[in-house]
């Protein structure tokens, strides 16, 4: 290389530096914050049930899954990634983990009812009827929401003789943050 080429290079940068700013930026420019090494850590779950509220299941998925680097697979944990991927329609993943999670923590009723509902997803309906039994029993017959999916699996399978052409659509409906509910499409 040639000093030619070189000299324009080396000009510019002393130039740059001479500047009242230095090499820095000015202040009107927009730039990341500045990472605090002394900031509070933000709990991933707390974020993912706000994602979950907001209808973002991707995104919440992937905070749950930092969770779940971050606490290990705990009962919370695996609720809250089998709700997510029962809301984004992943049915088989979100049986697994809400399986496991029954499994781990056999008293919690959104547990057993979010299975419930995966169930009634896969057309398992004598299996789902069982699961909103226990989660009934488990909540004590407070929540309606478990209420009326217990309501609607029973009814579905005294009904398990049907017309394809009198079918009726079932649309989840989310409630709070890991809490499904089954209702019919009118």
């Amino acid at each position: 290389m040639t000093l030619a080429r070189v000299w324009p290079a080396l000009f510019l940068i002393g130039l740059a530096a001479c500047t009242p700013g230095g090499f820095s930026t000015s202040d009107d420019a927009v730039f990341a914050p500045s990472v605090d090494p002394r900031g509070a850590v933000v709990d991933q779950l707390t974020v993912g049930h706000r994602l979950m509220a907001a209808g973002e299941y991707e995104l919440a998925l992937s905070s749950f899954s930092l969770a779940a680097a971050e606490q290990g697979l705990t009962p919370e944990v695996l609720l809250s990634l089998g709700s997510a991927n029962l809301a984004l329609g992943r049915l088989n993943q979100a049986e697994d983990l809400l399986r496991r999670a029954t499994k781990d923590a056999p008293e919690s009723p959104d547990t057993w009812n979010n299975l419930g509902v995966v169930l009634i997803e896969k057309n398992e309906t004598a299996e789902a009827a069982q699961v909103f039994r226990r989660a009934f029993a488990l909540d004590n017959g407070e929540s309606v929401a478990i209420r009326d999916n217990l309501r609607l699996a029973l009814a579905k399978l005294e009904n398990s003789q049907y017309d394809a052409e009198i079918e009726q659509e079932y649309k989840l409906v989310r409630r709070g943050s890991s809490d499904f509910l089954i209702r019919p499409t009118q």
